[in-house]
């Protein structure tokens, strides 16, 4: 009868610790089966931001790569740019058999009243005052200072620049004054008989005395204006030189009493 109740009791302890241990497995196991699977991505995750900066730090290098390289292509077109400029803006056929000095622009001041650049070249140089300068294909305009190493060259349009010009066959001269940096150059007083049209270009006359040589261009005919009942009629002029884009000058080597 004992041993029937011993048995007993142990049948019913293991059975209840069998159930016990079921029981705590069944509550267990979800939660490793959740820290199992959120841990998981974790690693993915984590694995994904080393690569993420393994890419963000190779794209750099690229970048950095890249732009050196643009930065040498820059500056090689740089260099061709500034030689096709020289080689544009000094290439003026009519002082071919003049001596000139060349130089680069150093300082503009655009306006109305002054008109002036600054070059990098002056009398050490052989350039003086009252020597003609030429860009662009043009007359940007003559040398009134000098420094040993410098010059300042007032620009046509200034309010205080004329030229003597001519045209066609050169029977006929008049003079050209500078109306600011804005408004370009312009005549006045131009008689009746004075055949002119838009598009004709105007030259150095070179008189005698002159302040320039003969032959440099240095205006277009933009228009044409006739006020009725006036017995002359006005002119409106285009530069010939670009000097809205002057970087290098020629400064020709010619005084008036030559």
């Amino acid at each position: 009868m004992a041993c029937a109740l011993v048995l007993t009791i142990l049948y019913f302890t293991v059975g209840v610790m069998s159930g016990l241990r079921s029981a705590a497995n069944l509550v267990v196991a979800p939660f490793a089966w959740t820290v199992d699977q959120v841990a998981r991505p974790i690693g993915h995750i984590f694995a994904g931001t080393i690569n993420y900066s393994d890419v963000l730090a190779q794209n750099q290098k690229l970048r950095y790569e890249l732009g050196r390289a643009q930065l040498a292509l820059n500056e090689h077109w740089a260099l061709y740019r500034e030689l096709q400029q020289v080689t544009t803006q000094l290439h003026v056929p009519f002082v071919s058999t003049l001596p000139v000095v060349s130089a680069q622009v150093t300082a503009i001041s655009p306006t109305s009243f002054a008109a002036t650049i600054g070059i990098s070249k002056g009398r050490d140089d052989g350039v003086l005052a009252g020597m003609p300068v030429v860009a662009n294909g043009g007359l940007v305009g003559s040398v009134i200072a000098t420094t040993p190493h410098g010059a300042t060259v007032r620009l046509i349009t200034g309010v205080h620049s004329l030229v003597g010009v001519t045209w066609g066959n050169g029977a006929t001269s008049l003079v050209v004054n500078g109306r600011g940096v804005n408004n370009g150059l312009g005549a006045s007083s131009v008689v009746l008989t004075t055949t002119l049209k838009p598009g004709t270009l105007l030259v150095t006359d070179g008189l005698s005395g002159g302040l320039f040589p003969p032959g440099i261009p240095v205006a277009r005919v933009r228009q044409v204006t006739l006020t009725p009942g006036a017995s002359t009629y006005t002119l409106t002029l285009e530069p010939a030189a670009d000097l809205a884009h002057v970087f290098y000058v020629d400064v020709v080597q010619w005084e008036p009493s030559t």
